[in-house]
């Protein structure tokens, strides 16, 4: 595969779920206002469940073709400097953060909401608010990070 095709979706990749993320918190999730607490928290969980799909198929994408480009294009870690070595040890955490995320306050969101408990999912939406908000910030300087290379 050539670089620019891998560069090509490792890009898309990265605008697809940072860009999600940007738009989650910075538009939906003030518009949500003009909504009732039980529709907004309704709402919410639909935009999940669709958005956490999209990130499990992009989140691969995005790893796969940045260590196919690491090892096949720049001969490893060897070859690249600290933003790339950095850009590496954040995609990881980003990963391990959505994947708590996904397994622990939005299981439990589910959970809560599924039993009915309003209370309950409203604490792990703030949870997993929370934890979007950590991996966009992460995300925002690996995209940064990326303009160094």
């Amino acid at each position: 595969m050539s670089f620019n095709f891998l560069l090509a979706f490792h890009l898309i990749a990265a605008v697809i779920w940072v860009g999600g993320m940007a738009f989650a918190l910075m538009v939906l999730r003030p518009s949500m206002a003009i909504l009732a607490p039980p529709d907004r928290l309704a709402l919410h969980a639909q935009v999940f469940r669709r958005f956490f799909r999209i990130v499990w198929h992009v989140m691969p994408i995005l790893l796969l073709t940045g260590y196919i480009m690491l090892f096949s294009i720049f001969g490893g870690f060897k070859g690249v400097g600290w933003p790339v070595h950095t850009m590496h040890t954040a995609g990881l955490l980003m990963a391990v953060i959505f994947i708590w995320i996904f397994f622990v306050p939005w299981a439990a969101m589910r959970r809560a909401m599924a039993a009915g408990d309003q209370a309950s999912a409203v604490a792990a939406l703030g949870r997993i608010r929370h934890l979007i908000t950590v991996n966009l910030v992460i995300g925002l300087l690996t995209v940064a990070l990326g303009t160094l290379n």
